[in-house]
């Protein structure tokens, strides 16, 4: 690799933004779905929402349109930063282990995946924990980004704006290492058996199949990290989920195995559209003549 490409970390901040502002509200009735419903935590025992389109029909009820957008501004923030280093170190790994786009495999693309998730991912942490407490309490929590910022971190210090990083990482590790390498491999193939050429068509279809084993894979770990980031720890107050796996086992074990799954059809129905609006907005960057 003669030099490093500033195209695909510019570009692929650019198409998440657009994604993630697109896709938005179907995030934040995900976050909700997977928040509630915990035995083992009284202030999320009850059960508010019986699905995607009760919850947006519900929140929008009681709390207004501009609560669908609670969290709005890190969670672009995240894409800025997420999206921009995922993309591109994703990209120029793949230049180091091969020189041509035919000569990518399945192996090659996952190994690059995982890496760029886990580095882009640990680093985005903090923006991630301000969008899932603030689309958690919607109209309840006071103060915006920079507000609730200042006070996580006041409140709880540094660990507070890096909670759940390890399962933040381990879930970007399994969404990267899936989505873009299934994406790449479809596009791939369909491109050289002739049936689409390097077309929207190809790109729709490819991203389409990446989200639905994005959404497939990630979701349990997804849950788990949902509720390690939402839970406030302040002296007197004991972590409810030590960990991932402890996260897995307790969900497990109070709600049942298909709490995992908690949150699923909006994490698809997010999973997909984003994947579509991102691959084929950065699609069409990548064909800007600079």
């Amino acid at each position: 690799m003669s030099g490093l490409n500033w195209k695909p970390f510019v570009y692929g901040g650019l198409a998440s933004i657009v994604a993630e502002f697109g896709t938005f509200p179907i995030d934040l009735t995900k976050t909700r779905l997977q928040i509630q419903g915990q035995s083992i935590d009284v202030s999320y025992k009850e059960i508010r929402y019986r699905g995607m389109f009760h919850a947006l029909f519900r929140i929008y009820q009681e709390e207004g349109l501009l609560a669908l957008y609670s969290g709005i501004a890190p969670a672009l923030l995240r894409q800025a930063s997420y999206g921009t280093i995922k993309i591109g170190i994703y990209q120029s790994l793949k230049r180091l282990f091969v020189d041509r786009i035919e000569d990518e495999t399945l192996l090659v693309n996952m190994i690059c995946g995982v890496i760029s998730g886990v580095i882009s991912s640990s680093i985005a942490n903090p923006t991630d924990v301000l969008k899932i407490r603030m689309q958690a309490h919607g109209s309840l929590i006071q103060g915006g980004m920079i507000g609730n910022f200042i006070n996580i971190y006041q409140q709880e210090g540094t660990r507070g704006l890096w909670r759940g990083v390890v399962p933040t990482a381990q879930r970007a590790a399994i969404v990267v290492g899936v989505e873009l390498p299934v994406y790449d491999i479809t596009k791939k193939h369909l491109i050289l058996s002739g049936l689409v050429g390097d077309t929207i068509l190809a790109h729709f279809i490819s991203s389409f199949t990446c989200g639905l084993a994005g959404a497939l894979a990630s979701n349990p770990i997804d849950v788990v990290r949902t509720r390690i980031m939402n839970q406030r720890v302040t002296p007197g107050n004991l972590n409810i989920y030590k960990g991932t796996l402890d996260g897995l086992l307790k969900t497990w074990k109070s709600e049942g195995f298909l709490a995992l799954y908690k949150g699923f059809w909006p994490n698809w129905l997010r999973l997909g559209p984003w994947n579509i609006i991102f691959f084929i907005t950065y699609e069409q960057l990548k064909r800007i003549p600079l």
